[in-house]
């Protein structure tokens, strides 16, 4: 095959950038998948000025693109979950490979959606899925192919991390930083995919069941947001040399798979304390080659076009060759996926920092400590801040051992129901990802 054929159907963000990098890049791109690599149809609602198709056939209907017996390979650029499956379905009912950057459709449909592929015999890929333009998946499914993966952990949103970096840097608050993220076009009008975890809870799984070959489990993630995140949590997390990010982890343990999305305090020293704004990263612990980082622009239109055209590069090459394309782009045939125990968040054991506003009297801390002690929690580290002029609370700061995460919910409820704490505690979990 000297010429591979793409429908590309969606012209937003991402498929115009697709369009216009494919353009620019052609003769390299094409040099590099050893065949020439053309748009021929083109889906879309409604034209997009920043990239020009008028050489090109544009159809209203996506669903002719997934039907046209001229595309080889179809692009899957729209987003969304219910059209975007649809549309994934009868591309490989009609024998086109697809490449998505649809991360929510992966995650939640990515199981039946790989298996209808294998049936077929064609390939569903999604590089582009998972922080942008950083080629995370192809380094688990190929780089690291010769390891035994232990754990990986993430920003795998970058909406999350320019909130916290700016909270970190300028002392701002949540509210206000998430107004500027929507008005730079970080964050969308309604921010709860992000803000709350869902989009790099999406992400996660995907990258879980590449790492340990199991079965896509979006509904077995634990998922916990930033919006309770207060300014001063960020100040006394650099008291205590510490940085908190919003990460997703993913370890293998002897009792099972730990797959959870939350806040976290991580050493200043660690690589990802390092990694701030709008940038992604994961760091991945293997047998064989130790940790490797994973560091670049997570979201975007030139970037995620990047991950999207080496999906289409690595199919075309084998197209060019006649040979099938690798049907599991999760790196195993999917008769060879097992599933494996994912833990309930209550079975994880982690570290634990602890804030809470405590009457300024004698005999406070020794409850504090008594309820540690009867639920055999050590405590590694505490502040404690004179009170403000007129006032009887005063902040109190906890950094534990690890300990069993259903100990420290217990404790925590106990601390609580103290008529010495008032309102809810703050509870943030803590990882050293030292390995």
């Amino acid at each position: 095959m000297s010429e591979v054929k793409l429908g590309l159907c969606g012209l937003g963000t991402v498929g115009c950038g697709t369009f216009n990098v494919l353009a620019r890049n052609a003769s390299e791109i094409s040099a590099r998948a050893g065949c020439e690599l053309r748009v021929v149809h083109v889906g879309a609602r409604r034209d997009n000025p920043a990239c020009d198709t008028s050489a090109v056939r544009v159809s209203r209907d996506i669903f002719k693109v997934a039907r046209d017996p001229e595309v080889n390979i179809l692009l899957e650029l729209i987003g969304g979950t219910d059209t975007a499956l649809e549309l994934v379905r009868e591309a490989i009912a009609h024998g086109k490979h697809v490449v998505t950057a649809n991360k929510a459709l992966i995650a939640e449909y990515g199981n039946e959606l790989l298996a209808e592929a294998e049936a077929a015999g064609v390939s569903v890929s999604f590089e582009a899925a998972v922080a942008g333009g950083i080629p995370i998946i192809k380094a688990l499914r190929e780089g690291l192919a010769g390891n035994r993966v232990h754990w990986l952990a993430g920003i795998i949103n970058g909406t999350g991390n320019f909130i916290l970096t700016e909270m970190r840097e300028k002392g701002r608050d949540f509210s206000d930083v998430l107004a500027e993220a929507q008005e730079l076009g970080y964050a969308e009008a309604d921010p709860t995919f992000d803000v709350e975890g869902i989009d790099a809870a999406h992400k996660l799984v995907i990258l879980a069941a590449i790492a340990f070959g199991m079965p896509l489990q979006f509904d077995k993630v634990f998922t916990e947001g930033i919006t309770r995140i207060a300014t001063q949590d960020v100040d006394y997390a650099e008291e205590l040399g510490y940085r908190i990010k919003h990460l997703g982890i993913a370890r293998r343990t002897d009792a099972g798979i730990e797959l959870r999305v939350h806040p976290t305090l991580i050493p200043e020293s660690c690589l990802l304390a390092n990694v701030n704004g709008v940038k992604n990263a994961v760091l991945v612990e293997a047998d064989a080659v130790g940790s490797t980082l994973y560091y670049g622009a997570g979201a975007g239109a030139e970037p995620t076009a990047s991950a999207v055209l080496a999906d289409v590069v690595d199919l075309a090459r084998n197209l060019a060759r006649v040979q099938k394309p690798t049907v599991a782009a999760l790196g195993i045939a999917m008769k060879a996926i097992t599933p494996q125990v994912i833990l309930a968040i209550e079975e994880v054991e982690t570290a634990c920092y602890l804030r809470m506003l405590a009457e300024d009297k004698p005999g406070v801390m020794s409850e504090v400590a008594r309820i540690f002690s009867d639920a055999d929690i050590s405590i590694e580290a505490l502040i404690q801040k004179p009170p403000q002029p007129g006032q009887t609370r005063v902040p109190v700061v906890i950094l534990t051992n690890k300990t069993r995460e259903g100990k420290l919910m217990a404790a925590a409820a106990e601390l609580e129901k103290l008529p010495s704490i008032a309102g809810e505690i703050t509870r943030i979990r803590v990882e050293s990802l030292d390995g």
